[in-house]
């Protein structure tokens, strides 16, 4: 079992930046694929981007804007997002499932955060 919580949304301007942050216990993120998801009001919740190992994956929507990481030693995964949009504006949860491959759908994912809102003023 793994438990995560993010950090890190807020109110931002068109074109700042803001960086998320996905705090796992219970187990080491390193043997999870992590992504991070996001949910707009009226909209379905869509793949943003994902970590296998130090392997990175990007939605197109996001991709060159966006930056994955994962820090090890303090066992969290972030989100740097630069560049933002208003169509960025949604709650991003971050989620996390035993296997080595990319699965870009959300119900395949057995571990969330709670979510946390990102809102991007234009």
């Amino acid at each position: 079992q793994v438990q995560l919580v993010e950090s890190g949304g807020g109110l931002v301007q068109a074109g700042g930046s803001l960086r998320l942050a996905c705090a796992a216990s219970g187990r080491t993120l390193v043997v999870y694929t992590v992504a991070w998801f996001r949910q707009a009001p009226g909209k379905e919740r869509e793949f943003v981007s994902g970590i296998i190992w130090d392997d990175t994956y990007y939605a197109d929507s996001v991709k060159g804007r966006f930056t994955i990481s994962r820090d090890n030693a303090k066992n969290t995964v972030s989100l740097q997002m630069n560049s933002l949009k208003s169509e960025d504006t949604a709650v991003y949860y971050c989620a996390a499932r035993s296997g080595r491959a990319l699965v870009t759908t959300w119900p395949e994912y057995n571990y969330w955060g709670q979510g946390t809102q990102v809102t991007v003023s234009s």
